[in-house]
């Protein structure tokens, strides 16, 4: 049975222009530029130059009152003579019109003095796997081999290890390329590629990895021979530091076995990790602000490139002009008229959103360098007060998400480094005289303790806690735990040394 009920429902909609303002919001400084330039190839009405001024665009600073901007949102064409009738465009041409137009001023005979200046350095690289390839030519393999050699090339990982199984690579063979080869045949290849360098490349796993890589060593070397039978046979022992039990199954003295492990040490256990290619845009840090010290006081700048120079298209506004100067009975004008409204107040609206997105910038950072100001002032981590998001968005009357969006994805450039916005946000930890300090104050001051440990004897996680609550830091040592792994920092037994 069908029936028609009416109900109310509160939901929360977003429109398209606050979710690309969002998303404008947390694109990095590196990619800012790349998004300018789809919209500048999407919208022929926004320009990007550097004679740009603030006139230029101020005009549209205004819709005019007279038009239904609402109808307009929605408008289709659908051929009728009053849909064109009414069109106002006084306040797309009236101002602005007396300034000189930028082509006049500028001398086509002189090179532009900055334009050298424009040219942005690119990295030129060889890939891990370019450079497996190139060696596989100092190889005699008829082309059957070859390509089995390079099939096991493209299946190496970047840190370089071989971690398919012979038995799939083969069937990838068969089924793939159309190529009848054996196991053995494929594990003949295996060594050989395993001669490439880097040494250790092309292993199934860490052991075979550091094996070698000692092989290439002179094997005349007490410490390198002892190495090695070290990881042939007592592997899981040194994975774990069990000294004691290697030193007495191998009969070896304090410093043979100290030789041996200094030895392994040195190995590469990634040997292709100097050649994996990261993203470019991860493979660089562009701070999107700067914080200098000034005689005490602070002084915070904003990345230029986030601050780019955009107007609205000059032609287009001439065009705007030719059609108020003439009849406006043409029926074709009045189409491209409401068009080109629609692309510039598109224009407009990408202006104001990159404003809008410099304004949230630096409201954040700022407020963010007030609260930290000890830090910015001494880089001394234990001088950091403990701070949460909404301690930001509090003061700078932000939401939450926006704030988190910042924080996660700008960096600051301060004299003690460069950081990222997320770093100064901590919890709080009471001490013993009721005093809320920062967790990461907490965090430095153990990883100060590990560091000066007797690596010998290393500090166990109960002392660890022992030592902080001294400090008068009430803490559990399952939070000290916690913070050691947080701190990447392995448990005392790893970080024995001998």
């Amino acid at each position: 049975m069908l029936k028609q009920t009416q109900q109310q429902k509160l939901l929360q909609k977003l429109s398209p222009q606050q979710i690309q303002l969002m998303k404008l919001l947390q694109v990095p400084t590196v990619n800012l530029e790349e998004r300018i330039k789809e919209e500048l190839e999407e919208n022929p009405a926004l320009e990007y130059g550097e004679d740009a001024h603030e006139d230029e665009f101020k005009e549209q600073e205004e819709f005019d009152a007279k038009t239904d901007t609402d109808e307009e949102d929605d408008f289709e064409p659908d051929g009728s003579e009053n849909e064109y009738d009414n069109i106002d465009i006084s306040e797309y041409v009236s101002e602005g019109d007396d300034d000189v137009a930028d082509y006049k001023l500028r001398d086509d005979n002189y090179p532009d003095p900055d334009e050298s200046n424009k040219t942005i350095p690119i990295r030129v690289e060889t890939s891990f796997h370019e450079h497996l390839l190139s060696q596989l030519g100092m190889l005699e393999l008829d082309d059957h081999q070859n390509a089995i050699a390079e099939h096991i090339i493209g299946s190496i990982d970047d840190d370089g290890y071989l971690r398919r199984e012979v038995s799939a690579m083969v069937d990838d063979l068969s089924f793939s390329q159309n190529i009848d080869t054996s196991e053995e045949e494929l594990r003949e290849l295996i060594k050989k590629i395993q001669d490439f360098d880097p040494a250790g490349v092309c292993a199934t796993d860490l052991k075979e990895c550091l094996l070698l890589q000692l092989k290439r060593k002179a094997q005349e070397d007490e410490g390198v021979h002892n190495a090695y039978l070290i990881l042939e046979n007592y592997f899981d022992e040194f994975t774990k530091k069990h000294y004691e039990k290697i030193q007495k199954a191998m009969s070896l003295s304090d410093e043979g076995l100290k030789g041996a492990i200094n030895q392994i040490i040195k190995l590469n256990p990634k040997p292709g990790g100097n050649y994996a290619t990261l993203n470019k845009a991860e493979s660089y840090v562009l701070p999107d602000f700067f914080i200098v010290n000034n005689a005490g006081k602070l002084e915070l700048t904003l990345n230029s490139r986030n601050a780019p120079d955009l107007r609205i298209s000059g032609g287009y506004r001439d065009m705007l002009r030719e059609y108020d100067r003439g009849d406006k009975k043409d029926k074709r004008q009045k189409e491209a008229v409401l068009f080109i409204k629609q692309k510039i107040d598109a224009a407009k609206w990408f202006i104001d959103a990159i404003k809008q997105r410099q304004h949230t910038l630096l409201s954040t950072m700022e407020s963010i360098m007030d609260y930290q100001r000890e830090f910015f002032l001494t880089g001394d981590e234990t001088t950091m007060k403990p701070m949460i998001l909404k301690d930001i968005a509090d003061r700078t009357q932000l939401d939450i998400s926006t704030v988190s969006r910042v924080a996660n994805s700008k960096y600051v450039q301060t004299e003690f480094g460069t950081f990222k916005l997320k770093f100064f946000f901590s919890e709080s930890l009471s001490t013993d005289s009721g005093e809320e300090v920062s967790t990461r104050e907490v965090k430095k001051i153990l990883s100060d303790l590990i560091e000066a440990e007797n690596k010998r004897k290393p500090l166990s996680d109960e002392n660890l806690t022992k030592m902080l609550q001294d400090k008068g830091y009430n803490i559990a040592r399952r939070t000290v735990a916690k913070y050691r792994e947080q701190l990447n920092i392995p448990v005392a037994r790893l970080r024995k040394e001998l």
